[in-house]
């Protein structure tokens, strides 16, 4: 059992990579050279901000999945791992909403804070 959870936690952070590389590639640039966004609350550069990073948010969760993956696959599921696999992936995200929005975006306190409240359940 052990193996198959080390291979969902590589599948995860391999996925995770992929979506973030490919989707900037394929995708948003794209987007981003297509669609007009101006209309958007915030003007351009805000609306695609936003949507490069909500885009990335999401393989940084994929990874925290990887790390609670990983800790059942070494049977070291503690109250502390868990947290810190919510914890990391939570704060990051707080910060790279916080700087690509340069603070406009009201995601990043909320982030922070679910952070902070994870770190210290561990």
């Amino acid at each position: 059992m052990a193996t198959s959870l080390y291979l969902a936690a590589a599948l995860m952070v391999a996925v995770g990579i992929a979506h973030s590389y490919l989707g900037e590639r394929y995708l948003l640039m794209r987007l981003f050279r297509k669609v007009d966004v101006d209309a958007l609350f915030g003007g351009t550069d805000f609306a695609r901000r936003t949507l490069r990073f909500a885009w990335h948010a999401t393989s940084i969760a994929w990874w925290g999945f990887a790390a609670i993956l990983a800790l059942m696959a070494g049977g070291a599921v503690t109250m502390r791992g868990l947290a810190l696999s919510l914890a990391v992936p939570l704060l990051a995200t707080a910060a790279i909403v916080l700087f690509a929005s340069r603070g406009r975006h009201l995601a990043w306190p909320v982030f922070l804070v679910a952070g902070c409240i994870a770190l210290a359940a561990g």
